[in-house]
């Protein structure tokens, strides 16, 4: 054995030391995290992700290519599938999703994906019309 071996595992080889937990044993508390309201679905870092929030659009609802013109509670979903983005919208609570129109467009980065669903809650979410 050389003095490498016999000397034990590095630093490197032990891992981190806190996992998730602090010096006296006791679980980390929680933080703020950014984005609250909004969900998340991840299918991993390449994989489809979504991000949704309930919305209610100003006077004149949000046009889909589906059904025309929805208005009242709705939840969005800002999707991210094999390098495009497309925002989705339902009546709250319902089953059927409805594709908003012209909002399928290309995203190279999925990391852009949080600031694309935060500009389309801005911009569709006037519930004060």
């Amino acid at each position: 054995m050389t003095a490498a071996e016999e000397s034990g595992p590095t630093t490197e080889e032990k891992g981190p030391a806190a996992a998730g937990m602090t010096a006296d044993g006791t679980a980390e508390t929680s933080a703020a995290v950014p984005g609250a309201g909004m969900v998340a679905d991840s299918g991993g870092a390449a994989g489809p992700q979504s991000r949704t929030s309930d919305i209610v659009p100003g006077p004149g609802g949000v046009m889909t290519d589906e059904v025309g013109v929805v208005t009242g509670d709705l939840t969005l979903r800002t999707e991210y599938t094999d390098g495009k983005i497309t925002l989705r919208v339902q009546y709250k609570d319902a089953d059927e999703w409805y594709a908003v129109t012209g909002t399928s467009v290309a995203l190279a980065d999925p990391a852009g994906l949080d600031a694309v669903h935060g500009v389309a809650v801005g911009l569709l979410n006037r519930p004060e019309g």
